[in-house]
């Protein structure tokens, strides 16, 4: 599939140029952009101030008060020197043989209680989609999902791809959200690591805190990780809060 991947190039304002290789949510296309985002950041230089990933896109952030362009003479701007450079490392991460993000691949079981108080929008749920709450822990713990992007809060994870039978719009107001709160929204779910107003539908909760300022990083997943879920009592959920136990990485 590398092969066959183009990609676009586009500035956002006079600070920012991104590489989007896709706009789309898809596995393969992650993973190029995880590799990209690691090469930049294993190339980077004076006047970079941030790269970050997104679904099949990396945006490079500069001070353009630092970076000095390689062709002066040629009256290069400091926008179409950090255009080459991304080009070349696009170029790099497409060879045959380039080797797989280092990041990409942690397994994660997150424990998550999907009990009515943990649990406010499953009975809204199951009567859009016609299963019984049942039906829909099972469905949501089956599968791994990817983390493709992590944003809008500090630690929140954007995974996917969900199950098909669980796909279903955002609310049309957002809501207060309390931390931990496990949702879904179109082909995505994801867990909010900080009481907040959100808009998915929120259908459990973990005890597991993903965001500590304290930690070394300070969020608990990575783009690359995938992640399962694991139904837990309301009784364990309490232990697992209680205990101090934040890493129930099996």
């Amino acid at each position: 599939m590398a092969g066959s991947l183009s990609y676009t190039i586009f500035s956002l304002g006079d600070s920012a140029v991104t590489l989007d290789i896709g706009n789309c949510i898809d596995e393969q296309y992650n993973i190029r952009a995880l590799a990209l985002h690691d090469w930049l950041q294993a190339h980077r230089f004076p006047g970079i101030l941030d790269i970050i990933i997104a679904y099949s896109s990396v945006s490079v952030f500069y001070d353009p008060a630092i970076i000095q362009p390689a062709e002066p003479d040629k009256c290069e701007t400091v926008f179409s020197f950090v255009r080459r450079w991304l080009e070349g490392a696009w170029q790099e991460v497409r060879r045959e043989g380039h080797p797989a993000p280092a990041s990409d691949g942690r397994s994660i079981r997150l424990p998550v209680c999907y009990e009515a108080a943990y649990a406010p929008d499953l009975e809204w749920v199951s009567q859009q989609t016609g299963l019984s709450r049942e039906e829909i822990i099972r469905i949501h713990c089956a599968d791994s999902y990817r983390v493709y992007m992590i944003g809008f809060l500090p630690g929140f994870s954007y995974m996917g791809r969900l199950d098909r039978r669980l796909q279903l719009p955002r609310k049309r107001q957002p809501v207060n959200v309390v931390a931990g709160g496990v949702g879904i929204a179109g082909l995505q779910t994801g867990v909010y690591p900080l009481n907040s107003p959100g808009g998915w539908q929120i259908i459990g909760r973990t005890p597991v805190r993903l965001f500590d300022p304290g930690m070394d990083p300070p969020v608990r997943f990575q783009t690359g990780d995938h992640v399962q879920f694991y139904p837990v009592s309301a009784e364990e959920f309490g232990r697992i809060r209680a205990s101090e136990i934040v890493s129930p990485f099996v």
